[in-house]
């Protein structure tokens, strides 16, 4: 992807004017990633990541996610923390869009997960539950089950197009959300820890960013959206037994489920590949073929949706 907002040398001088970081030595846009403009910005006194929020992030949400992101930095969590300009504010304006310096963190995201890179995330996962307990500003779940339906009825009866089978998947998995588990202990939750969104160097994660679909949703959907992210081989053909005890290892090392959360697991992930389905669907017969943005397979979610319908909690790998 293209960076969407240029930042010129005039305009990050005087950007950095109102921050004790340093002066600046390297500046080059990222090209990973689809929702923000990322910079990576080297100083004299360190590395950081400049964010321009584009039109995909509500900026009336930018104070909950960054305030997020500094309370699981101040924890001590591997989170890049934002960093606060001399007057101590965090949000900032350039070029006409709200933006933020950010705390680089070292790290590589994983290809090709491997079980133990799964218990390391797992653990990280829990570490990151425990941390916000005390939390506790809400922010409603957007993509819940409750978006399901709508998102799929802007699809205009096209999933065919994608593959034959897709309709009918779709519609098992709309039933299944329809009697979404109830009473199940909540959190703030990331609710987007795929691979990408996580760094690790010597098999330790380093690194858990892209907070911005974050939300207070139950904790086990927050397991259940990462065990559907990393327990499968990229298409979703096969899955992986041994990644997915090495996550619900991990995880449950550091944080406990109850009876009721080990039993929704498998209706909480469908709901997670029914979620990634629509929205990849939506975003595959309406973006363009030639456009720079690189769709991407809803049916590699599609199969991870069949094959949680036809789960047990036994399954799962806790």
């Amino acid at each position: 992807m293209a960076v969407y907002t240029p930042v010129s040398a005039d305009d990050l001088t005087a950007f950095l004017a109102g921050y004790d970081v340093g002066a600046a030595v390297s500046f080059k846009g990222i090209a990973e990633g689809v929702e923000n403009s990322n910079f990576l910005l080297e100083t004299t006194r360190g590395r950081f990541i400049l964010t321009l929020y584009e039109k995909r992030v509500d900026a009336g949400d930018l104070p909950w996610f960054l305030a997020l992101m500094g309370h699981l930095a101040a924890k001590g969590l591997p989170v890049p923390g934002p960093v606060a300009d001399a007057r101590g504010q965090v949000l900032q304006v350039l070029n006409g869009r709200p933006a933020c310096l950010i705390e680089f963190l070292p790290g590589v995201s994983v290809t090709e997960a491997t079980p133990e890179a799964a218990r390391a995330v797992g653990a990280a996962l829990g570490q990151m539950h425990r941390a916000l307990a005390d939390f506790t500003a809400p922010r409603p779940n957007t993509l819940g089950p409750a978006a399901s339906p709508p998102l799929a009825a802007r699809c205009n009866g096209r999933l065919g197009e994608i593959d034959a089978g897709l309709p009918d998947a779709v519609a098992r998995g709309l039933a299944a959300a329809a009697d979404w588990p109830a009473g199940l202990p909540q959190s703030t939750i990331h609710a987007d820890l795929f691979p990408d969104n996580v760094l690790m160097l010597d098999g330790r994660v380093t690194g858990l960013i892209d907070f911005y679909f974050a939300c207070t949703d139950a904790r086990a959907y927050d397991v259940a959206i990462t065990h559907a992210a990393w327990c499968f081989s990229a298409d979703g053909r096969q899955f992986f037994p041994e990644r997915a005890a090495g996550l619900m290892a991990g995880y449950l090392a550091e944080v406990g489920l109850t009876a009721a959360e080990r039993a929704a697991l498998p209706r909480l992930a469908a709901g997670a590949a029914l979620r990634f389905t629509l929205t990849r669907a939506f975003d595959w017969l309406n973006t363009p073929a030639d456009a720079l943005v690189t769709r991407k397979d809803p049916m590699a979610f599609a199969r991870r949706l069949t094959w949680y319908l036809d789960a047990t909690p036994e399954m799962m790998g806790g």
